[in-house]
Parts: structure tokens; C-alpha cells; sequence
């Protein structure tokens, strides 16, 4: 049996101990090698299923994905993962419209390099270390892919740009809008098909919650409405779960249970799940199988109009909506055109009823407590008291009160022991 320690040219030293410090070296050279490298580095998650990458993303990932017209939806579930970069396949601004997805990731600090192509979806893997550089995508040295690095002016002058793509998606809105009006005009005028639901709307306040721009924030600023008038809360796929989070119960549900925990589908709240017009539900069977109950909702709009036909039919006194959009630019930049008809009539069909989340927190203001009043009369008194010390009536004014109260504790003690 030979001996493992073989010497090998130099006394004392084994062969072992060589290759052990020629593998050190090797792997500190590459390391001070890598670290060289310019640019920002992190492993990729890639998927042409823009929704199914989202759930994947986690911080300091770099999202690899292919949608053209980024939209602001999309780019504030990436800045929600922690995502430190996006490397988009198409262009991230095509010039149709103004969509307002790159805007959100730069002021979020989230480098996007798009146009790359769609070879880097199938050169890079899931879990590769990818490096950004210059508007080059490198896996280690080897390039996959090259685009346009965005910045802040090169996103303002692609979105003035693309101002002039108003008048195309306004003619397709239009067309939209009357094909929706065919296939749903019972569900508006009439309300065939709204499903009946446990929980009580009829003359109420009710806060519906859907996951869009700033709900978290607007959730927060509306915190002592929601404690002083205790609304119907309404949660629409990840507007149930952000109630939740916030400290909420929410009442009702509507949307996909695949973007709702368990937690929320099983607390007893009212599941309301969309359906085709055929009646098929997806993610139904995710509910029935948590033991839960739940109702569909067969029609082509969104669940976000979803949910205010549901109060609206019900009888819902006001409804504030929170994570909604409410401008022409986020009305455009839903990632979602063929909903916008839906949206368009179901605001039409709401009327004044609706209220923006944003409008109701900056215009509710919480009613003067009881401890204020109290605080302010102590104040008043403190104040009264100190102008009769600094006067030449006070002492007089303040012997003739000691006087009066001495009178009447005398008085109550004589009720009291006779």
C-alpha cells in the first residue's frame, strides 16, 4: 500500500499539499477575476410567460422576459421581488402608446436593457449568473445578447414619442367597446348573471382593493376611514392578500383564487371566481378543494369591474376603489386592451357612485376626539388662570373662586355625612 503523502521534489511536502495550493490560487485568481468584471451581475429568471416569471423573481434576480410595451403592472410586481434588473427581449416601449412599465422600474433603481432579441430566451437558462454592461448581456465573458440600455431621457423621449400612438389605441378602444356592449349588454343594463353573495351591501360603504399602482400606500392613508365607518372590504386577486397584510379581513373576494393564499380563501370571507361565459371557472377546484365555498361570475370583463358591478348591483351606497387606475395613461397601460371596453362601461354603469381611493384620503378627515376637546379646555384653563396670576384683579378673582369652592365641598359633605 503506497503512502498517500507523497513527496514530491521538495522535502516535507506531499503531492497532496501541491495540488491543494495550485487549486487555491486558481480559485482566488478567478475571484479577483470576476469581481474586475464591469457591470451588474445576478442570476436570471427567464420565462415567456410573463406571469409565471413573476412569481419566481426574488431579490437581486435578473428577470429575463419578452413583452413588448412594458406595462406598469408588471414592473411594480418586479420592483415588489427585489428584482436588481430586466433584460426584455422586445422593445419596452414600441411607440403605440405610452406605457408607463420602464418609468416605474428606473425610478425604482432597476436596470432594463431591452430589444435584446429573442435568442437570449433560449441561450441563457434559468439560474445562470448574468452580467450587464453597456447594453451587453454576458454570461461570464461569453456575450448572449446586446440592446439598448434605458435611462431616464431615453424613456421621456420614447414616451413623447409615443403620444402620437393615441389616436390607433383610441380607434381600437372604440371597437372593443361596442363588441363588449354586444356580448354583455344584459349584464350591464339589467344585471344578468351577478351572483348573490352573503355578506350585505345594500346602502353601505364598501372599499374595494385590487393590486395596482400604490394600493399599499393608499391602504395605509385610508386606515381611520376604514376604522371609523367599518366598510364592506372587497379584495380583487392580490387586493385580498394586501388587506390582509394591512390588518384586514376582507368580506369579499373576487378573481382568481391561484392569486390568493389559502389563508384568505378559507377566513370565511365571500368567494366570488370568474368564469367564461360557458360557465367554466378556472381555480374553482382550488377552492373546493381547501373545503371553501364560492360562487362564479360568468362574463368577459375584468375582475376589477367585476367586483363594482357586484356592489353597484347590490346596492352599495358609495364605493372607493383603491389600486385602481384613473388616468388616460394608466387607463391605456394596463397590459390588458381587450378589458379596457369593460372598464370604460362599468364606469359608466357605476356612475357617482365611485369614489378613487386617492380622492378619499385626501378628502376624509377624522372627526375631533374626545380626548382633543378634554385636551383643549385644560389648555383654555391653564391659560385662564395664569392671565388672573399677571393681573391686579387675579388674586381678588382667585380668592373669590377658593371662597365658592371651599362653599360647595362643604356642602356636598354635608349631603354626604349629616
Amino acid at each position: 500500500m503506497r503512502d498517500s503523502r507523497r513527496k514530491c521534489g521538495v522535502v516535507g511536502v506531499s503531492l497532496d499539499t501541491i495540488v491543494g495550493m495550485q487549486m487555491t490560487d486558481m480559485l482566488a485568481t478567478m475571484t479577483r477575476d470576476r469581481r474586475k468584471l464591469p457591470g451588474l451581475a445576478g442570476p436570471a429568471r427567464v420565462d415567456r410567460d410573463t406571469s409565471a416569471l413573476l412569481k419566481r423573481v426574488r431579490a437581486g434576480d435578473v428577470a429575463v422576459l419578452d413583452q413588448i410595451d412594458l406595462d406598469r403592472p408588471t414592473a411594480d410586481a418586479l420592483v415588489a421581488a427585489g428584482a436588481a434588473a430586466v433584460v426584455n427581449a422586445a422593445p419596452s416601449i414600441s411607440g403605440r402608446y405610452p406605457n408607463l412599465g420602464p418609468d416605474a422600474l428606473l425610478a425604482a433603481g432597476i436596470t432594463l436593457v431591452d430589444g435584446v432579441g429573442p435568442d437570449v430566451l433560449r441561450g441563457v437558462r434559468d439560474g445562470t449568473r448574468l452580467r450587464l454592461h453597456d447594453g451587453g448581456v454576458f454570461a461570464g465573458d461569453r456575450l448572449v445578447g446586446r440592446g439598448v440600455r434605458q435611462t431616464v431621457d431615453s424613456v421621456a423621449a420614447a414616451m413623447a414619442a409615443a403620444k402620437e400612438g393615441l389616436a390607433n389605441q383610441l380607434e381600437a378602444f372604440s371597437a372593443n367597446t361596442i363588441e363588449f356592449m354586444r356580448q354583455d349588454r344584459a349584464l350591464l343594463l339589467d344585471g344578468v348573471g351577478v351572483p348573490e353573495v352573503r355578506v350585505r351591501l345594500a346602502g353601505r360603504q364598501v372599499l374595494v382593493v385590487a393590486d395596482g399602482s400604490d394600493h399599499v400606500e393608499d391602504l395605509v392613508r385610508l386606515r381611520r376611514y376604514i376604522k371609523e365607518y367599518r366598510p364592506v372590504l372587497v379584495g380583487v386577486g392580490g387586493g385580498a392578500d394586501a388587506l390582509w397584510t394591512a390588518g384586514h379581513r376582507p368580506d369579499l373576494v373576487v378573481g382568481d383564487p391561484a392569486e390568493m393564499p389559502d389563508r384568505v380563501l378559507t377566513s370565511g370571507a365571500d368567494v366570488v371566481v370568474p368564469a367564461f361565459a360557458d360557465g367554466h371557472a378556472p381555480g374553482l377546484h382550488r377552492v373546493q378543494d381547501l373545503g371553501a365555498g364560492a360562487v362564479t361570475f360568468p362574463a368577459s370583463g375584468n375582475p376589477e369591474d367585476l367586483a363594482l358591478l357586484l356592489a353597484h348591483h347590490h346596492g352599495a351606497g358609495l364605493i372607493v376603489a383603491v389600486g385602481f387606475q384613473a388616468t388616460l395613461a394608466e387607463f391605456l397601460d394596463r397590459g390588458r386592451s381587450g378589458s379596457n371596453a369593460s372598464t370604460f362601461l362599468t364606469r359608466l354603469k357605476v356612475g357617482g357612485s365611485l369614489v378613487d381611493g386617492k380622492t378619499a384620503a385626501e378628502l376624509y378627515r377624522a372627526p375631533v376626539s374626545a380626548a382633543a376637546v378634554a385636551l383643549l379646555v385644560v389648555a383654555v384653563l391653564v391659560a385662564a388662570v395664569a392671565a388672573l396670576a399677571v393681573t391686579a384683579v387675579g388674586p381678588a378673582v382667585l380668592g373669590h373662586l377658593d371662597r365658592a369652592f371651599d362653599s360647595v365641598f362643604e356642602l356636598v359633605a354635608g349631603w354626604v355625612n349629616p
